[in-house]
């Protein structure tokens, strides 16, 4: 009878071992098959408006097999970042950028769709940037309704801040960003109770490699050095403090941006109690019936930036006047009843303009040119239909005889340029004739 029992409890001892074994295979395995489902979705996001680049469509050719092995490297925590391209652009500014590989790029969108969820539990409703139903046309909103509410309808006197970081993205210690991103971490079960979680433990991996990457080590430079002539040193990872800066281009660097500032956010939401307040990257506006209580202020951010996150203010960019006087944010300047688009972007619209005559004169009109000229009239178009712009629209697309006139017309008030239907069916048909 015991040597009878003794072989059952061996039994089931071992049935169990086995079981359990194969319990953490099966586990294993649909953790591989969710990280797969989320690398995937992490592509698709990755690639919206990256379809044409070089980067993108190597990547799309052998795209299953690429997304596969990434998911190993992942999981077994051999995944190693890529270098990154540096160059410099011009326009609208001069600013030095760093493109990560592509493959890097899904990366940080699949950190992206993790961890910015949790974060938003904690970011305050007047952070504009990287943000779901946010954004530039929502921050003008707002400041615009401060204005108006803090002047009670532009009745009363009130006065506007606005201020500037110096060289932000260069400026932003690592290891104050990795403290805050932890903290604010630590409400993922607020949103994950109801939610497959994902492997926290691959999320800090990927975490703490993202952030302490240097992208200066082993980056690819795209042109001449001597484009970096006249760029600033506080705009340039290469002069960059050690252990600090992110690289400008990145979806996770805009994020972490957001995260570095929460801090300060709610400081000026909850402690200096500020009702009209907001903030578009480091760039941010306080708006007060009192002006002295304003430069008070002033002295009360440049203490908090100085010992809590090592940020300076931008010395030449300092702003603060009456509200009647209007103020410029976000490519808009905002006036009592009524908001301007920016000199910057009107220019810009104008020079458009010009070119895109230049380009029907002395090239071979085709469907493809045609539809390329209205997408880059209707971009402008799109932004300023927001705005009071209907005398400046006028100016510029109804002075003179413009080429683009020739193969479509404006409608809904100068919102739309649409090509006329003879013209698109001309071209198909022409198109039809040679491949026939």
């Amino acid at each position: 009878m015991s040597i009878q029992r003794t072989t059952t409890t061996a039994q089931t001892g071992l049935v169990s071992v086995v079981l359990k074994n194969l319990s953490k295979k099966v586990k294993k395995k649909m953790e591989r098959m969710q990280l797969l489902e989320d690398l995937f979705h992490a592509y698709y996001d990755a690639r919206k408006n990256k379809r044409n680049t070089i980067n993108q469509l190597r990547f799309e050719v052998n795209m299953e097999q690429e997304l596969f092995a990434l998911c190993d490297d992942l999981l077994d925590s051999s995944y190693v970042i890529r270098p990154s391209i540096c160059f410099i652009v011009n326009v609208p500014v001069k600013r030095e950028i760093f493109a990560a590989d592509f493959r890097d790029r899904v990366v940080h969108h699949l950190l992206f769709n993790y961890i910015n969820p949790v974060f938003e539990l904690s970011f305050i409703k007047d952070s504009y940037s990287c943000r779901k139903g946010k954004g530039t046309q929502y921050g003008i909103a707002r400041i615009n309704s401060f204005i108006r509410a803090c002047s009670e309808n532009y009745t009363k006197d009130c006065y506007i801040l606005k201020l500037d970081i110096q060289g932000y993205f260069m400026s932003i210690n690592k290891e104050i960003l990795l403290k805050s991103i932890y903290s604010l971490l630590e409400r993922k079960a607020e949103y994950y109770s109801y939610k497959q979680e994902p492997d926290w433990e691959m999320v800090d991996n990927l975490l703490r490699q993202v952030v302490m990457h240097d992208s200066t080590k082993n980056c690819k430079v795209r042109g001449q050095m001597s484009e970096w002539e006249g760029l600033s040193h506080s705009k340039s990872l290469f002069c960059s403090p050690n252990n600090c800066g992110l690289p400008i281009g990145n979806l996770t660097s805009q994020l972490f941006s957001n995260v570095y500032l929460n801090s300060f956010d709610h400081y000026m939401k909850d402690t200096l109690k500020l009702d009209y307040y907001g903030r578009y990257v480091d760039d941010f506006i306080v708006i007060h019936e009192s002006k002295e209580y304003l430069k008070d202020v002033k002295e009360n951010v440049n203490d908090f930036f100085t010992k809590r996150l090592h940020l300076q203010l931008h010395p030449r960019k300092m702003f603060l006047q009456h509200y009647a006087k209007g103020v410029a944010f976000l490519g808009t300047y905002i006036k009592p009843n009524r908001i301007y688009i920016g000199n910057r972007t009107k220019n810009n619209f104008f020079r458009t303009v010009q070119e895109t005559d230049n380009l029907l004169s002395n090239t071979e009109v085709s469907k493809t040119l045609l539809f390329k000229v209205r997408a880059s009239i209707n971009s402008y178009l799109g932004i300023m239909r927001h705005y009071n712009t209907y005398k400046l629209r006028k100016k510029i697309l109804l002075s003179g005889k413009h080429q683009f006139f020739q193969y479509g017309f404006l409608s809904n008030r100068l919102k739309k340029y649409q090509i006329s239907k003879r013209h698109l069916c001309f071209h198909v048909e022409r198109f039809m004739f040679i491949f026939s």
